[in-house]
């Protein structure tokens, strides 16, 4: 009793005392502990500048349940070095689902004009599940796990089920306690989280690809906290996640007829035909003897299936034309061009068979991705990548079929009506076998004075979803670059005409008094 006697005396005053709190006082007694963290701020690494820094804050793994189970939520920063002129922060994700993000400030730092970089710290971060967040893990994944899967065909049908139902089964077992909270609307919580811990009163974001989504979840969650947003590469909210599979295979059609226009005005140069009906049926050739007699190329032989399974090829035509003149040549005489050369095989597929491809729009990468676009930083970690894409790509939404005849029937209908890629977009996919969300969609309905940017010709994330982007939220203005063939728009390609709009943007927090138009110079002279 005697020891007691401090703790019922302390536990007596804070009782009599707790009337006379301020307000404020009052108020922050009510703040959850995750939204009163104070940074630890460190150098990152001894080999890195001293002004790149580190911290790691804790987030709710639910945030229903905040006291509940916590997660690791790695952060950088590098502060504005001219605090006269410093607004604020300016938080980053270079896309995903599944990218890391927490090197990119260092790339940021070198890229932008020195007045916008003055105006803000520059704040990246692992999303949850990823690199230095809690990574999660579905593995080991095979090669072919990691994909986002292949052609329809109905007799290998079943064994594309049972691909779809092993990841689902694998991710389940090693990670389903965390992967239902791996979502876009948990992501955007923390990126509340790292505003607080900041003590900053609202955000400003810089977002590329799959982080104009969840830059366009934050506007709608947290509208009150949205500084100056610029949304690069545009995801339709309307169509996560299938459609956003499915605007690939939509999209590459036109792209398609584009490069057969494009090779045929070429066709002393690539032979591929002289009109853009003779192109088309060499590649259309080009698939079918694949099919019956797969080209060997490096030891690896591909099929007529590999040939359609990277659509992103056909956004770059020089590209398309490139790689389908090599692989011809392969095919008729098991030799390349006489004349090609390092840029001709770096546009060759894998033969993976997998359907997936990189953000940069270099066919047969295995790593499904909306883009990882914008500034690069190398060797980023990629822990938990694969599992954080199907988590967010099956969690946000229940719109997946559970039926897999359901997607059989409109992989069979795609395949005819978008050839290129139809069967491979809408084939089923590990969300046929998900757990339930916990909880639906963000809806976009609230006005969001967001620019919005979007390369004509972006291979992953298509004009017309960045179209849809621009539609879906009321106060935005959209930066089109026409000509432009990148994945990611601002401070990847020097030349790109809409660098300006965004620098004005950024520095000025003024959005363009309408929709701007520009255009960029030829990729290829």
């Amino acid at each position: 009793m005697k020891r007691l006697a401090p703790l019922l005396a302390t536990v007596g005053l804070v009782a009599t005392s707790l009337p006379l709190l301020t307000a404020p006082q009052a108020a922050a007694a009510q703040t959850p502990a995750h939204m009163r963290q104070k940074p630890d701020w460190h150098r990152c690494s001894p080999d890195q500048p001293a002004a790149y820094e580190c911290a790691t804050l804790k987030v709710p793994l639910d945030y229903q349940h905040p006291e509940g189970r916590t997660l690791d939520l790695a952060m950088s920063r590098m502060k504005s070095e001219n605090p006269a002129k410093r607004r604020g922060v300016l938080l980053f994700n270079p896309g995903g689902p599944g990218t890391p993000g927490l090197r990119r400030p260092l790339a940021l730092n070198e890229k932008m004009p020195k007045d916008v970089r003055d105006q803000y710290d520059l704040i990246g971060f692992d999303p949850r599940g990823v690199g230095r967040s809690s990574p999660i893990s579905c593995g080991p994944l095979t090669r072919e796990e990691e994909g986002v899967g292949g052609a329809y065909r109905p007799e290998t049908f079943a064994s594309d089920v049972a691909w779809a139902r092993g990841i689902a089964d694998k991710c389940r077992e090693k990670s389903g306690d965390v992967i239902p909270y791996i979502t876009t609307r948990n992501t955007a919580r923390d990126l509340d989280v790292i505003r607080a811990a900041l003590g900053e009163r609202r955000i400003s974001y810089l977002g590329y690809s799959y982080g104009t989504y969840l830059g366009t979840v934050y506007s709608q969650m947290f509208p009150q906290r949205t500084d100056r947003f610029v949304l690069d590469s545009g995801v339709d909210p309307q169509r996560v996640w299938r459609g956003m599979i499915q605007v690939w295979a939509t999209e590459a059609e036109p792209a398609f007829a584009r490069w057969t226009r494009w090779a045929a005005e070429r066709s002393e140069h690539y032979g591929l035909g002289t009109t853009p009906e003779e192109v088309s049926a060499t590649f259309w050739a080009l698939v079918a003897r694949a099919d019956r007699e797969p080209i060997v190329y490096q030891g690896q032989k591909y099929t007529g299936d590999d040939l359609r399974a990277d659509p992103s090829l056909f956004f770059s035509p020089y590209g398309a034309s490139a790689a389908i003149r090599y692989l011809k040549s392969l095919a008729e005489t098991g030799q390349p061009p006489v004349s090609a050369d390092a840029t001709d095989r770096k546009h060759l597929p894998t033969g993976s068979g997998t359907g997936a491809w990189s953000a940069s729009a270099t066919p047969g990468s295995a790593t499904p991705d909306f883009g990882a676009a914008g500034p690069a930083a190398a060797s980023d970690d990629e822990g938990g990548a694969t599992p954080v894409y199907w988590a967010v790509v099956c969690g946000d939404t229940d719109a997946w079929p559970r039926d897999p005849e359901q997607y059989a029937r409109d992989a069979a209908r795609d395949k005819v009506k978008y050839p290129i890629y139809g069967d491979f977009a809408s084939n089923i996919k590990p969300c046929a076998f998900w757990q339930r969300p916990v909880e639906p969609p963000t809806p976009v309905r609230t006005r969001a004075s967001v620019l919005t940017v979007q390369n004509e010709w972006d291979p992953v994330t298509p004009l017309a979803s960045g179209r849809g982007l621009h539609e879906a939220l009321k106060g935005s203005r959209m930066v089109l670059a026409l000509g432009g063939e990148k994945h990611g728009v601002y401070l990847s390609d020097p030349a790109s005409c809409a660098d300006a709009t965004v620098n004005a943007y950024l520095t000025s927090g003024r959005l363009p008094a309408a929709d701007v138009t520009c255009q960029d110079p030829p990729p290829f002279p």
